[in-house]
């Protein structure tokens, strides 16, 4: 087993992320065995999940006109527009049926809010709005943090980039990770990310 300080961190892993899904990303369900088998080495185990209202801002087709990956500017800064995705309630927002949710003490919904994204584990994307994620962490003792997920150049990105911020050691799995890589993206998370810190490691 880690050390009790140690918690993995597993980022999105749901239907709509996975081959099939709205917003698949390749091999996305690649990951899950490997997560499944890391899972049993931690006391502390979280999921997040994206959970979005259909009316969400976030969504293309809430935007007429606007084509899916395109960029729009909210009050918070430049915003994505996504397909439809990881909607409440539906098939797609489910985590992916491999996964061994049973392992996890936690789950996080995120992007709940009809009028902001939330990329992090820790923050909606105004970088203020608190998810909670810090305070259960910190309750537990938890200093350390292992993430992996979907996807690695936004939620996994942004996951690690706050974590590392507000102080936690931060370690990232790409091999159980899996991008979207948008016009380059996941080089530019990949360096960013080793720029601040966080360890870039396989198994």
């Amino acid at each position: 087993m880690r050390a009790e300080n140690e918690a993995l961190i597993v980022i999105d892993v749901q239907n709509d992320f996975c081959p099939g899904g709205a917003l698949a990303v390749k091999d996305g369900d690649a990951i899950v065995a490997g997560i499944n088998a890391l899972a049993a080495e931690f006391a502390t185990v979280v999921l997040t999940q994206d959970w979005h209202p259909a009316d969400h801002a976030s969504f293309a087709a809430n935007h007429p006109g606007a084509a899916p990956f395109s960029v729009t500017e909210m009050p918070y800064g430049a915003q994505v527009l996504w397909p439809v995705h990881c909607v409440i309630g539906t098939p797609g927002a489910e985590f992916h049926p491999d996964l061994n949710t049973d392992a996890a003490q936690m789950v996080i919904r995120k992007g709940f809010r009809p009028g902001i994204d939330s990329y992090s584990a820790f923050f909606e994307n105004d970088r203020k709005t608190p998810t909670g994620l810090e305070g259960y962490l910190r309750s537990r003792g938890v200093s350390s943090l292992v993430l992996t997920g979907l996807a690695t150049d936004y939620c996994v990105a942004y996951s690690a980039l706050d974590a590392v911020r507000l102080g936690f050691d931060v370690v990232v799995r790409p091999d159980l990770s899996r991008a979207i890589d948008l016009d380059g993206s996941l080089s530019g998370a990949l360096s960013e990310m080793a720029d601040a810190g966080i360890v870039l490691a396989e198994a």
